[in-house]
């Protein structure tokens, strides 16, 4: 399922490079507001693009770090597929909201949670100076040697 997510991660970024293709066409043919506007859309749309790709990669390698990001980027596609579908746009609105509902599906299950959860911390005894750590028997407190 994290390879489903990994997809449907790596399908947003060639969609997102779709519509920042048709945002350079609109530029280059005037129909931004502003010609520094329409420029500065366009690049801010490359890096969203490279950084749902990057995730996408993270995805596949099953690296703890990509969970996080994906899943806020799978809640903001959600977000934009629903104001897609209320501004009647079911020709973009609908693909996002599946892929945002299939990425969130395969991020959520029990095997890609265990798949990317991070290692617990090792509890290791706080310094004291000491070569050694003081062994105490079960159940007894340690007695504090700086007393």
């Amino acid at each position: 399922m994290l390879l489903v997510a990994a997809g449907a991660q790596a399908a947003e970024a060639v969609l997102l490079l779709v519509a920042t293709a048709a945002t350079i066409i609109d530029a280059a043919a005037g129909r931004s507001a502003q010609q520094s506007s329409g420029v500065s859309l366009i690049v801010f749309e490359f890096i969203v693009v490279a950084g749902l790709a990057w995730i996408a990669v993270g995805l596949a390698r099953v690296q703890a770090w990509s969970r996080t990001p994906a899943v806020m980027a799978q809640g903001f596609t959600g977000i934009v597929a629903i104001w897609l579908l209320q501004a009647q746009r079911l020709d973009w609105g609908l693909p996002a909201l599946l892929l945002a509902l299939a990425g969130l599906a395969g991020l959520l299950t029990p095997a890609s949670l265990r798949a990317l959860a991070r290692p617990a911390p090792d509890a290791e005894p706080a310094e004291t100076g000491d070569a050694e750590p003081a062994k105490t028997p079960a159940g007894k407190k340690p007695v504090n040697r700086r007393s």
